[in-house]
């Protein structure tokens, strides 16, 4: 039943995917499908255990995410899309999901300032938003400068950070 679960996110995931790269919205329709249809799958396939299991899941996706959405990291798409996703892959599996979806963005983001040759600047603004941060005792010097931050579809990591995750839980 898992590898079910694991390819019918996969067409959501993909889907979600062609929509974030091209217009930087994960449609509402998208996220609402994803998460009734992993509530249904699930609830069909083991009654009220599935349920339980695509429920935890789905808190576990949308929770985690909405508090990177409030740090300003991702998107409010984002959020709702990774409840969908915890829909179909249970509570552990989906937080597999999003650590090896950030590590993936990491890496991205960086690779995308070394290609812009703006690394050392942007690292210097860093570690001078975080002294102000240390030394005045100030959360404002940590919001600052939001307007530059670096901004990328999320998806681009999600799609390789959810093939890691299912590849090890398969395998």
């Amino acid at each position: 039943m898992v590898d079910f679960a694991i390819w019918g996110c996969a067409m959501i995931v993909i889907a979600a995917f062609v929509t974030d790269i091209r217009t930087m919205k994960i449609p509402n329709w998208l996220t609402v499908s994803a998460m009734l249809g992993g509530i249904l799958f699930h609830t069909a396939a083991d009654g009220l255990q599935g349920l339980l299991f695509s429920i935890k899941g789905l808190a576990a996706g949308f929770i985690l995410l909405l508090l990177m959405h409030l740090i300003g990291a991702v998107g409010a798409g984002d959020v709702k899309f990774f409840g969908g996703v915890g829909a179909w892959l249970g509570l552990l599996l989906t937080v597999q999901c999003i650590v090896y979806s950030v590590l993936c963005a990491g890496v991205i983001g960086f690779l995308i300032l070394l290609w812009r040759r703006e690394t050392m600047q942007r690292m210097r603004n860093v570690l001078r938003n975080l002294a102000g941060f240390f030394i005045l005792k100030s959360f404002r010097s940590l919001t600052a400068g939001k307007e530059q931050q670096l901004r990328f579809p999320f998806m681009i990591a999600v799609l390789p950070g959810y093939a890691i995750a299912c590849m090890y839980s398969i395998g």
